[in-house]
C-alpha cells in the first residue's frame, strides 16, 4: 500500500502549531482544543483535526489534546526528536544573524557548521562556530552529518553554492538568495525570499479590503 502523501501546505502549518502549544506548555496550560488552537492562529478548528489527523489520533473527545503529548508527537513527525545538523554558507549580516539565533534554539536542529569564500570572513568566530572555507564543506558535511543546508549569499554565487551542498550529500536546502535554483529531485529546496514578501506585502498598503461582491482570483 503506497504512503499517504501528505500536502506542503499541512507540513507548514505543523511548525505553527507546534510554536503555539511550546507557549502554552510554559504557561502550564495542559490540555488545549482545537477551537483554542483555531482562535490563536485564526484559522478553522475543523482544519486543525484534519491537519492532525493525518499522522494518528492525538485528541480526545470532549477534552481536546494534552500539549504535552502533542508537542511530543509533532516534535517526532517533524524529526525534531533527533539531533539535525545544519551547515550554512556565507557569513555575512544575514548568515551572522542566523549564526547567533542559535542560542534561542530549543529543538535538536542546530547551525554547526559555518563556511564562506572570502578569505578575510575565514577563521572568524560567530557563536562559538569558526567560518570554515569552502573547500572543507565536503568533509565536514559528512563528520558533523549535515543533512540541511543553508545558503546566505548573493544570488550569482547561490547555484555553485547549492551544488556543493549537493554535492556534499545535503538532503534540504533553505535559500535566502533571490534566485530559484536547480538541483536533482531527491534534494528538498524552501526559499525564504524577503523581497518577494516584501514587495507583494507592499501591494496590500492603504487596502480597505475586497469588497464581498469583488471577484478573488486565486
Amino acid at each position: 500500500m503506497k504512503p499517504m502523501k501528505i500536502s506542503e501546505a499541512v507540513v507548514r502549518r505543523l511548525p505553527v502549531y507546534l510554536q503555539v502549544l511550546n507557549d502554552l506548555n510554559m504557561r502550564d496550560v495542559q490540555t488545549v482544543s482545537s477551537q483554542d488552537l483555531g482562535n490563536k492562529l485564526d484559522l478553522n478548528p475543523a482544519q486543525i483535526r484534519k491537519d492532525l489527523a493525518y499522522f494518528g489520533d492525538f485528541g480526545r473527545k470532549g477534552i481536546g489534546y494534552d500539549v504535552t503529548y502533542l508537542i511530543e508527537k509533532i516534535r517526532q513527525i517533524l524529526k525534531l526528536d533527533q539531533p539535525l545538523n545544519v551547515g550554512l554558507v556565507g557569513a555575512g549580516n544575514l548568515g551572522r544573524a542566523l549564526c547567533n539565533y542559535n542560542t534561542y534554539l530549543k529543538d535538536n536542529m542546530k547551525i554547526t557548521a559555518v563556511f564562506d569564500v572570502h578569505p578575510s570572513m575565514v577563521g572568524a568566530s560567530i557563536n562559538g562556530l569558526t567560518v570554515l572555507p569552502m573547500d572543507k564543506l565536503k568533509e565536514t558535511v559528512a563528520a558533523c552529518n549535515i543533512r540541511i543546508g543553508i545558503i546566505t549569499v548573493p544570488a550569482i554565487e547561490a547555484q555553485n553554492v547549492a551544488d556543493k551542498f549537493v554535492e556534499a550529500g545535503v538532503d534540504g536546502i533553505l535559500n535566502f538568495a533571490p534566485t530559484i535554483l536547480r538541483v536533482q529531485e531527491h534534494v528538498r529546496i524552501h526559499y525564504a525570499n524577503f523581497t518577494t514578501e516584501l514587495l507583494s506585502l507592499a501591494y496590500y498598503l492603504d487596502e480597505e479590503g475586497v469588497d464581498e461582491n469583488e471577484t478573488v482570483v486565486d
